[in-house]
């Protein structure tokens, strides 16, 4: 009785070691640990292909009108190839097929196992007696060996139960031995793959980005020609409110700046990073001197541009000293929903940033409530042109700007999309069909950052972004194209 109990206890030890040994040790060593991003931050999980002793990154630009920046990266598949990648499937494929047999032993282990334990008490039984039948062979009778002759047949499947113990237990030494040869292998192939190709890795990818920086700000303006799928940064605050970061291009200033809601609000609040306000972390809150009204707010070369409440007055609010700078109307401006976007909220005046300067958004009576569209000056806050879009205003759900182009979308509710165009630089407009992805359903702020050209959208209580596509134009001589097609005819 004993003896299978030990073995089938020896078997079920070396699963249990064998299976701590896979959950730990193997991840590690093939690469599988998670990296996860930090439940409610905007960080990005990011997976490099080792490209190969070989293989390279490269960047390339064309001009001839355009400029096109392409990245060429290994072909996919390349680091199949690789025979450290085919090892590692090889492995990977063994592996799995020995976890699942693994699984079938220990299934059916465990069932033999509760079979010998029900058969417990019948072998102690039929040892008793027996042990009683060799010491007083004269107490036997007819009936008490027909009682035993039936408990020896009872026991007589678990003969076949120790054979297949035993080929289980055998069945495991192989299983031991596969896996030693795995970890022998995995081992190789971790000395071979150390720390120093993720520094060649990264370094490689260090050199990829200078280059794409430098390509991009070669580049300058461009149209906008998609718009991505949304990244949900936060789920904070009221229905209604804005938040951004400073749009100058050339500031390494991080902090997030939050204004919740539309109507007589104060209350500003700083982030130190954009990690920081993922999180509701590391904040400050400054009480402004004059109340604001609706969501369009800018953050510019350091300073706050809002439009104070229940006027046509626009506030530049110094966030170093916490003073206010600058206050002017906005001559014949209409404001408290007079000329607002088709969402309310005192949208009258939308101040904006783009790679020129500031920006500002509204409508008057003297045109007809139509979009106008005025650059101001950054410290005095005076007009320095305007154009007249022809484009309704109330019909308008937001607007954006980038590079000196207004984008309108239609609407600020569900199956919203960027419909209208107006270029200042020829003072044309056209329709288009930009779509994007209006996740939840209520804009009520849309805003064009040029530092990081992407969108910031405070979404029905959402902190939304998106990224863009943007198509390229440069003017070149024909001598400049000239010159760099020899020198591409000269590289290839």
């Amino acid at each position: 009785m004993s003896v299978p109990l030990l073995k089938v206890g020896a078997v079920l030890s070396t699963m249990i070691m064998v299976t701590n040994w896979m959950s730990q040790t193997l991840p590690g060593l093939v690469g599988l640990d998670p990296h996860i991003a930090r439940p409610g931050t905007s960080e990005k999980i990011i997976s490099v292909s080792y490209p190969g002793e070989d293989e390279g990154w490269q960047v390339y630009g064309s001009v001839q009108g355009n400029c096109i920046c392409s990245i060429m990266t290994p072909a996919h598949g390349v680091c199949g190839g690789d025979p450290r990648h085919a090892r590692l499937q090889q492995i990977s494929d063994q592996v799995l097929n020995v976890s699942q047999y693994m699984e079938i032993l220990n299934q059916r282990t465990t069932q033999d196992l509760q079979h010998l334990r029900d058969s417990e008490m019948l072998l102690e039984m039929l040892e008793k007696r027996l042990n009683i039948a060799n010491e007083e062979p004269h107490s036997l009778t007819s009936k008490s060996l027909q009682e035993l002759r039936g408990s020896v047949s009872q026991c007589r499947p678990l003969r076949a139960l120790m054979g297949r113990l035993r080929a289980d237990a055998g069945q495991l030494e192989v299983l031991k031995e596969e896996l030693e040869r795995l970890n022998d292998s995995l081992s190789a192939l971790q000395e071979r793959f150390t720390f120093r190709h993720y520094q060649q890795l990264q370094q490689r990818e260090f050199v990829l980005q200078r280059h794409l920086h430098s390509c991009s700000s070669q580049l300058g303006c461009g149209r906008l020609m998609g718009i991505s799928a949304p990244l949900t940064i936060r789920s904070s605050g009221s229905r209604f409110g804005s938040w951004m970061m400073d749009s100058v291009i050339e500031s390494s200033d991080n902090r997030v700046w939050v204004m919740d809601g539309y109507f007589k609000g104060r209350r500003l609040v700083e982030y130190q990073s954009l990690g920081d306000f993922a999180t509701g972390q590391n904040f400050i809150i400054h009480h402004l001197p004059h109340p604001w009204a609706g969501t369009g707010h800018v953050v510019y070369n350091g300073s706050l541009y809002y439009n104070k409440h229940h006027s046509n007055v626009l506030v530049r609010y110094d966030l170093a000293s916490g003073g206010v700078l600058q206050q002017r109307p906005l001559d014949q401006a209409g404001f408290n929903n007079t000329f607002s976007y088709s969402w309310g909220g005192s949208s009258d005046i939308d101040l904006m940033a783009d790679e020129t300067g500031l920006w500002a958004v509204y409508s008057s009576i003297p045109h007809g409530g139509n979009v106008v569209l005025s650059r101001l000056h950054p410290d005095t806050l005076e007009v320095l042109r305007s154009w007249d879009t022809g484009f309704p205003k109330r019909s308008a759900g937001e607007s954006f700007l980038i590079c000196g182009t207004l984008y309108v979308t239609n609407s600020h509710l569900a199956g919203a999309k960027v419909h209208f165009t107006f270029h200042t630089g020829t003072s044309s407009y056209e329709y288009t069909d930009i779509a994007f992805h209006n996740q939840y359903s209520h804009i009520s702020m849309l805003d064009y950052n040029p530092r990081v050209r992407a969108l910031y959208t405070w979404n029905n209580g959402h902190q939304v972004l998106y990224d863009i596509t943007l198509l390229h134009f440069i003017r070149t001589s024909a001598d400049a194209w000239d010159t760099n097609a020899r020198d591409t005819n000269a590289t290839d």
